[in-house]
């Protein structure tokens, strides 16, 4: 359970810097960007966005099953 801990807490950090980067795709650097990839980085947040849920579920059955409190 410690590795599907450190799995989810890896993937919340990956997926938040990664939903960061899409969003400066998206809106402040968009005219520095082609239009395939501003749609690409509009897709990516929703994307990132369920792979930050999902870690974050990870997370907490891994903390219920060490015997850790939820936070």
């Amino acid at each position: 359970m410690e590795k599907l801990l450190l799995a989810a807490n890896t993937g919340i950090v990956l997926c938040i810097l990664a939903v960061l980067g899409c969003v400066a795709i998206g809106y402040p650097f968009a005219d520095h960007f082609s239009m395939g990839a501003q749609i690409a980085a509009h897709i990516g947040m929703l994307i990132f966005g369920v792979g930050i849920k999902v870690s974050y579920v990870l997370r907490l059955i891994a903390l219920k099953e060490l015997g850790r409190a939820f936070r």
